[in-house]
């Protein structure tokens, strides 16, 4: 590998209190995604912004509201680092950190040496020139990250009528149940013909068949599992082969081609679209 290079990973990480408090924003064991990333010693204050940006435009990109973090840069520095930031989220308790950024300069790798007296140089071709790499620390939560997601798409709306619905706007990209198949009725062979676009539909994507209640409530149903489409099919699909496409965050409804329905529901859930935002 040549620097600047970069090793990520997402484990089981632990931390070392007595008394850990605030559930799963401070739990004893929770899953951590890291990365260190190596840079040439007198760079490192340029890669330090470069990812923040990069860090703070991977959370944007998730689509829960660019005003819902921040920085906060730190004053007080650790005696390893020259910079360190932590990138913070609104959670209903306030700003509270979710990731952390760090300039560790060359604390990890030089300790490393010196501990274990093995060489950790590198030898820059291009300079002809050994050194101790640099790193810079990215730190994410991913418990942190699940809360974030969850408490921003929690929501209790009032509809016309007084009526109130509870729905998860999860990022669609997210959602654990990407697509929900509802026939009208019970019989007259919707059913049949909705199981037979599931069957068309579950390869590629998870999911749901529901014929039970009316179609009102199988719709918010759907809204509180986070299910961003409802495809629902009638009697005008047996002779039109059309269904209605119901979109769970404006409620607005579309009636579409069954064949149209792979690329709706791709453009709405393939996470290719999420990730493209980070590099846009």
């Amino acid at each position: 590998m040549k620097i600047p290079f970069g090793i990520a990973q997402i484990g089981k990480a632990f931390r070392n209190e007595i008394v850990a408090r605030q559930f799963i924003f401070r739990m004893r064991e929770f899953e951590q995604m890291e990365m260190q990333f190596f840079v040439k010693p007198g760079t490192e204050m340029e890669w330090f912004a470069k990812w923040k940006q990069t860090r703070l435009a991977w959370h944007k990109a998730m689509g829960l509201g660019d005003d819902k973090y921040r920085f906060h840069d730190h004053d007080k520095l650790a005696h390893y680092a020259n910079a360190a930031t932590d990138i913070e989220f609104a959670f209903p308790f306030g700003f509270k950190e979710l990731e952390g950024i760090h300039s560790r300069t060359d604390f990890d790798l030089g300790n490393h040496q010196r501990m274990s007296g093995r060489k950790m140089q590198y030898f820059d071709p291009e300079t002809n020139e050994s050194y101790v790499p640099y790193v810079i620390e990215t730190s994410i939560g991913l418990d942190r990250t699940v809360l974030a997601v969850l408490s921003s798409a929690y929501h209790e709306e009032e509809l016309e009528g007084g009526e109130k619905r509870v729905v998860l706007s999860l990022p669609p990209a997210l959602a654990p149940v990407k697509a929900a198949i509802l026939p009208l009725v019970k019989k007259d062979g919707l059913p049949e013909k909705a199981r037979e676009i599931l069957h068309s539909l579950r390869v590629d994507y998870n999911c749901q068949y529901d014929e039970k209640d009316s179609i009102g409530r199988r719709y918010r149903r759907q809204d509180a599992i986070g299910t961003p489409i409802c495809v629902t099919v009638d009697h005008d699909t047996l002779t039109d082969n059309t269904v209605t496409v119901r979109y769970r965050d404006t409620m607005t409804q579309d009636r579409v081609p069954v064949e149209n329905l792979h690329k709706i529901i791709a453009d709405q859930v393939n996470i290719n679209n999420l990730l493209r935002k980070n590099i846009e």
